[in-house]
């Protein structure tokens, strides 16, 4: 296993995040129990997980994600061997978390933080995230900018940003990251922390994959030069690069047969005519498709970690040996090929 730096800090994270969000949906307690088992056995220290999972979110299964993390840190005595990273949430349409309170408050984070550690039966979070931002922003399956967006009701980056470093103050919060956000939004944070000696965050959690590498184009370079490095979510972008998806198959139990409405930016006809393209290129060179999707992030400096999910312990297997694969220079000008002619087609 690959490790890398979390940021400025001194926590060397796998390369292999274990991603969470299909615990308690998709997955029994006993099946995210598995997940874990193996992914550290294999070498993976680091998991990612948010308040609002499990996938799709729902008031009937909301934090039930975290609940299993924390039976797991009970059940095998290993909280100090993991890097734990979850998330805040930001605003819309969760009127069932702390009865629909103002999203990203100073009052909003210590609360949510406070309800994560008593669900993790942990009493720190090394790498606390806000999921999105409170203003307005192209995230989601927007690529454009939300021309003459309302941000007047958008809770200041400097109040969110000064609840966090009350929170490592506290002891709670070890390190700090932003999740979906803007080149904009991440000078902010790293101004704010310069100007009043706060945390400066670690790390960016975005879509990174064939089908969306948007965040190459103004993050790479804070990532790079700031040290704020990309923990790279939906590397399979939900499973659309391992071809499963191909030829309108609806394969049972998946993600995109679940919920066809929620993850429609990957199955758009540039989508799949981008995912056929880069099967092709898997297969011209003898390759496994899912394995050459998820090698792509191995090669970039600006990735952090890359955060792996999976329903099926045969999946699982197969996307953390995927890492052990290094793409030579003839498949990765093949995949620049596809991405030329199909640019960022799955924002």
């Amino acid at each position: 296993m690959e490790y890398r730096k979390l940021g400025r800090t001194d926590i060397d994270v796998s390369l292999v995040c274990l991603g969470t969000m299909t615990w308690g949906e998709q997955n029994s307690e006993a099946e995210g129990h598995e997940q874990m088992d193996y992914a550290v056995s294999r070498g993976v220290n680091f998991f990612d997980v948010a308040e609002m999972y499990p996938i799709s979110p729902r008031k009937e299964t909301y934090a039930d994600t975290e609940r299993v993390i924390g039976t797991w840190f009970e059940k095998s005595g290993k909280r100090d061997e993991i890097v734990l990273a979850t998330k805040v949430i930001g605003p819309g349409g969760f009127k069932y978390i702390r009865d629909d309170a103002k999203r990203l408050t100073e009052a909003e984070i210590l609360a949510a933080c406070d309800q994560s550690l008593q669900r993790l039966k942990t009493d720190y979070i090394d790498l606390y995230q806000i999921h999105w931002p409170s203003r307005p922003v192209n995230c989601f399956g927007q690529l454009d900018f939300p021309n003459n967006a309302d941000y007047s009701d958008a809770v200041a980056i400097e109040e969110t940003s000064s609840a966090l470093a009350k929170l490592v103050e506290q002891g709670k919060v070890r390190h700090i990251g932003v999740s979906n956000e803007t080149p904009w939004g991440v000078a902010q944070y790293l101004a704010l922390a310069e100007k009043n000696g706060w945390p400066r965050i670690a790390s960016i959690q975005n879509p990174y994959n064939l089908l969306n590498r948007s965040f190459e184009i103004g993050l790479s370079e804070f990532a790079v030069r700031e040290q704020v490095g990309l923990l790279g979510y939906s590397p399979l972008g939900c499973g659309t690069l391992s071809g499963k998806y191909l030829n309108g198959a609806e394969p049972q139990g998946a993600r995109l047969t679940l919920w066809p409405d929620r993850y429609s930016r990957y199955t758009k006809p540039r989508g799949l005519e981008a995912t056929q393209g880069y099967a092709e290129v898997a297969q011209k060179h003898g390759l496994d498709f899912s394995q050459m999707s998820l090698a792509f992030l191995k090669s970039k400096n600006f990735v952090t970690a890359s955060i792996i999910g999976a329903t099926t312990m045969e999946q699982l297997k197969s996307n953390i040996d995927a890492y052990e694969l290094t793409l030579s220079d003839d498949v990765l000008a093949d995949i620049d090929a596809v991405h030329r002619s199909f640019p960022n087609p799955a924002p």
